[in-house]
């Protein structure tokens, strides 16, 4: 009797399980069923995002985000190829056209007296901003997509231009380190970790730690084994990507836009 009474309840338990509303069920797991989110974004267009990173994702089974800005170097010449890159899922965000940055912010006597933010009035960002998703849609045939602040600057002739474009992305990407929580998360200033020559081990163990919150961790690249001088090494890289698919049942790795749009109702 004792054998049958612990069927009946191993029966009664599935179906009180399956019965229960899906909200229920997945709320320990708010990350499409995964313990945590990864999101890998790479900035400017660079050429080794098209001959390194696709890839290795793609090897993977994984798509990215790819910031382009309208001047991005592989534009002129490998279009196509970027075009394809998006028709295999991963995601073209919005990185402005001319990626302007405010040139009187400490380190950034790099910045081009053209592309000084400084000397944008809030018509002419708001313009370049809405033609680079004029451009990206022409790649790529889409209208959801979310955006990359350049520099991570949000002012432009003393105003914050945050809520202007919040109509016309899904999210937007910062540039300041922090791991998202389910809930509280500012869809227009989504924080990142921007990677600047750490070890696989170093990339891992953020990794480590967004599952231990279980929360959402999104990656910004520049270089991946060289071409910017804000770089990571072809080989770390690759390292947490092989991570990362071999613990694809409690990690959801996914591009900026689909982490997004599940984060609607937050």
């Amino acid at each position: 009797m004792n054998a049958l009474y612990q069927k009946l309840a191993g029966i009664l338990t599935t179906v009180l399980f399956l019965s229960a509303p899906l909200s229920a069920q997945t709320e320990e797991k708010p990350w499409n069923g995964h313990e945590c989110a990864v999101v890998l974004t790479y900035d400017d267009g660079l050429n080794v995002h098209l001959d390194n990173v696709v890839p290795a994702l793609e090897a993977s089974g994984f798509r990215g985000t790819f910031y382009l800005p309208g001047n991005a170097v592989t534009l002129p010449g490998r279009v196509d190829e970027w075009r394809r890159v998006a028709h295999n899922g991963h995601e073209l965000g919005n990185h402005t056209l001319f990626h302007p940055c405010s040139g009187s912010a400490p380190g950034r006597e790099w910045v081009q007296p053209e592309q000084d933010l400084d000397t944008y009035t809030f018509n002419r960002l708001m313009e370049e901003i809405r033609l680079g998703n004029v451009l990206l849609n022409a790649i790529d045939g889409k209208e959801q997509r979310t955006f990359a602040y350049s520099c991570g600057d949000k002012m432009v002739a003393d105003s914050s231009f945050v809520e202007a474009i919040s109509g016309w992305f899904v999210a937007a990407r910062d540039v300041l380190y922090r791991i998202e929580q389910p809930g509280e998360i500012n869809r227009m200033e989504v924080g990142a970790l921007a990677v600047d020559g750490e070890s696989s081990g170093e990339l891992i163990a953020q990794v480590e730690k967004a599952r231990e919150e279980a929360g959402l961790l999104v990656f910004l690249f520049h270089g991946v084994g060289g071409e910017h001088g804000i770089n990571v090494s072809l080989e770390a890289h690759n390292e947490l990507v092989d991570y990362l698919a071999q613990h694809k049942d409690e990690i959801w790795v996914a591009p900026m836009v689909e982490v997004a749009e599940s984060m609607k109702g937050d």
